[in-house]
């Protein structure tokens, strides 16, 4: 429980920082390895609040899935994608689609939270946390993490 509340109060100090769910959800993935990427970083900050801050897809899905391909995707021309990664995403995907769709009703930010402030300040950090857990629990079994 006290890794899990480490988690928690970690991503609401990022978030106070002015970072959103997939920028958490990298961020927590490259601290876990020790690293730092500010330009990695930068870079999924397209993905916040449902893609470019569209409403569309959550945050956490598409960091999600970033977050994995982090650890087993291709990242260089000779570099071979891990063989469970295609899997690994889709079952990412589903189960975060399950989790949504049946708590919120949708797996977009704009169904979650529905623009509301406080909706995002009650709902943000705790989905955020379970899909950082789901992720190093699909990693560790992965034996990456």
């Amino acid at each position: 429980m006290a890794i899990i509340m480490d988690i928690f109060d970690r991503i609401l100090e990022l978030s106070q920082q002015g970072f959103f769910c997939s920028q958490i959800l990298m961020i927590l993935g490259m601290e876990a390895e020790g690293k730092n990427d500010p330009e990695l970083t930068r870079a999924v900050g397209g993905l916040n609040e449902g893609v470019g801050y569209s409403g569309d897809l959550c945050g956490c899905l598409t960091g999600g899935c970033c977050l994995l391909s982090y650890f087993l995707g291709k990242g260089e021309a000779e570099e071979l994608e891990d063989p469970e990664y295609r899997a690994t995403l889709a079952d990412f995907a589903q189960w975060f689609r399950d989790k949504t769709e049946g708590e919120y009703g949708s797996a977009k930010c704009a169904g979650i939270t529905g623009g509301d402030v406080g909706k995002r300040l009650e709902y943000c950090p705790g989905l955020i946390a379970d899909t950082f857990e789901k992720c190093v629990e699909l990693l560790s079994e992965r034996g990456v993490m």
